[in-house]
């Protein structure tokens, strides 16, 4: 029987069955650690009149509707509530999960581990037992109930989280003492989706960060063994959760230095909160990335453009005659700025991009191209710039890249006027090379790159938002290579021509999770516009490398990156 729920965060689908399969954990009378203050429910159920705690000290699986036979695929979910270890409140809300995946194939069970937290122990040292239990339980099943035992994963919110990284990273730590042969099943879990996670982080090991997560001293917690089992993860926080998002950050970057796939997925300005769509499709995308609901479809190429979007497509030099800044005779082509007009226009906002190429060539075709028609689709204007290549001689790298890139925002800023568009709603946006470029125009548009040559050269470079993809050079470890320590260690930080100043806007990165010039990049930008007050997106990919886009799979966020960010524009009002 399913039954709605009508909630704040609006119409929630809860899935519970008339007569569902509940599974103790334990043997009557060996509960590890049994505290007689403990119970395991939901919230849902321990709320209500008359609702005996005595009666229901024994932590349980709870098995749910089996998916539909054409689409099961061997994978199994346990769904974790969270609630501070306290209480576990979140049924209503990962419900939604729970239908989504049910509806990919996955098999799906609820851990209700025991709370409130325990007098005398870590607060997690309970849950965790039962989390532990809980994996080997479904592991020994597996063959009765169409589970293949090395898909099975876990997914939980703030402390349900927590113990998600917990059993993701420490099944090799036994929680308790063996108490039957069921023991000896293993308890490691083969992937994990912790949203919003707490606790994560020594300023805020059984609350909220007191310090957001971001001192120079603040560590991991040490309770996360990161032993050799540690399982692939998608994290999901929000840039204004109370428990810091640099703990997401710091657990990603350990899984990086062990070379363990992950996704990092960052929303502005969101605080700690209940699952949205975009966060369940992400989730989905990993696991489908990561071969957990099966054999992956066959790349498409996705460098095209059709111009079946576009109206009219017209060429302007960067320069006028004669006046090109730092000219150097081994740079041939001389910069333009390419518009591309939508057949209808939905939005005055307007795309830059800078496209990559090492600042050697630029690569307007695979990078410049398919965005231009991605944004022209919307009814967004988009201009392409191809500036100077290759590296200037004698000057470093990206200079003379730099100078075009800030000329051509004052040329579009000029435009925009004329063509019915906004002067003050301008985003930049690069690839690669074309991404540290992004950065220079976002971060650096208070510090002139060349003197002013004529009139136009009066109007800002500034710019609304950047959509930085996949930027190289963008920490020291990697200022003109791919990163050698693939900028996960302290000592490795941001290149000093990135000013930062006051102009500097909000952005949406995407990476891959293994690109050679390491996601890093962009986690380390990430957080220091965090810690700058700028709240901004980041999403990694994983399995994925450099120019993740030109070939996709069909339903990976490869294939739908674009779309993260038209809704960070949408979120920000950017492209009313």
């Amino acid at each position: 029987m399913k039954k709605q729920i009508i909630a704040a965060m609006g119409l929630v689908v809860a899935s519970i069955c008339a007569g569902a399969e509940k599974v103790p954990l334990w043997p009557e009378g060996k509960i590890p650690d049994f505290r007689d203050n403990q119970y395991a429910a939901p919230s849902q159920d321990a709320g209500k009149p008359g609702f005996d705690k005595s009666a229901h000290r024994m932590p349980y699986l709870e098995w749910c509707e089996e998916p539909a036979a054409d689409k099961k695929n061997g994978a199994c979910v346990i769904f974790i509530s969270g609630g501070s270890y306290n209480s576990c409140c979140d049924r209503p809300m990962m419900s939604r999960l729970e239908e989504v995946f049910r509806n990919q194939g996955i098999t799906c069970v609820w851990l209700w581990y025991r709370v409130p937290r325990p007098a005398g122990l870590p607060i997690y040292k309970t849950g965790w037992q039962d989390g532990q239990r809980a994996v080997r339980i479904v592991r020994s099943e597996a063959a009765k109930r169409g589970i293949d035992p090395e898909r099975i994963g876990v997914i939980g919110c703030s402390a349900g989280s927590h113990l998600s990284v917990m059993l993701g990273t420490s099944s090799q730590t036994p929680a308790y003492e063996a108490i039957d042969e069921l023991d000896k099943v293993p308890c490691h879990v083969n992937w994990a989706i912790p949203m919003c996670p707490a606790y994560v982080l020594d300023d805020g090991l059984v609350g909220a960060n007191t310090r957001d997560g971001d001192a120079i001293d603040v560590k991991l917690n040490p309770s996360f063994a990161f032993d050799s089992k540690t399982a692939p993860m998608c994290f999901f926080h929000g840039g204004k959760d109370i428990y810091s998002p640099n703990g997401s950050t710091q657990l990603y970057r350990q899984l990086r230095r062990m070379k363990v796939p992950a996704e990092l997925h960052l929303y502005a300005n969101r605080g700690h909160g209940p699952v949205s769509a975009a966060m369940i499709e992400r989730a989905v995308e990993f696991m489908r990335q990561m071969g957990f609901l099966g054999k992956l479809e066959p790349e498409q190429d996705r460098r095209t453009f059709t111009g079946n979007y576009t109206k009219e497509r017209i060429v302007e030099k960067v320069w006028p005659k004669g006046k090109i800044p730092n000219f150097c005779d081994n740079q041939k082509d001389e910069p333009t700025i390419e518009w591309f007009i939508p057949k209808e226009l939905k939005t005055k906002a307007i795309q830059v991009v800078t496209p990559g190429g090492a600042y050697m060539h630029c690569n307007v075709s695979g990078e410049g191209l398919p965005v231009a028609e991605y944004f022209n689709s919307k009814g967004m204007t988009t201009v392409v710039l191809k500036y100077r290549t290759p590296r200037p001689k004698g000057l470093a790298k990206h200079t003379t890249a730099w100078q075009d890139a800030q000329r051509a925002i004052r040329l579009v800023r000029k435009g925009a006027k004329d063509r019915g568009l906004d002067p003050e709603r301008i985003g930049v946006m690069g690839f690669s090379a074309g991404g540290h470029l992004t950065l220079m125009v976002a971060t650096s548009s208070l510090h002139g790159s060349y003197a002013k040559i004529d009139d136009v050269d009066n109007l800002s470079c500034s710019v609304k938002w950047a959509f930085p993809i996949y930027p190289a050079y963008a920490l020291t470890d990697g200022s003109d290579r791919p990163n050698v320590k693939g900028g996960n260690e302290d000592d490795s930080v941001t290149v000093p021509e990135f000013s930062f100043d006051l102009a500097t806007p909000p952005m949406c990165f995407v990476h891959g999770d293994a690109d050679g010039w390491a996601a890093m990049n962009s986690v380390k930008v990430w957080e220091k516009l965090r810690r700058m007050g700028i709240q901004s997106d980041l999403h990694t990919l994983a399995k994925r490398g450099h120019c993740f886009q030109f070939k996709a799979s069909e339903g990976t966020g490869s294939l739908t990156w674009l779309d993260r960010l038209w809704d960070f524009l949408s979120r920000k009002g950017f492209n009313k």
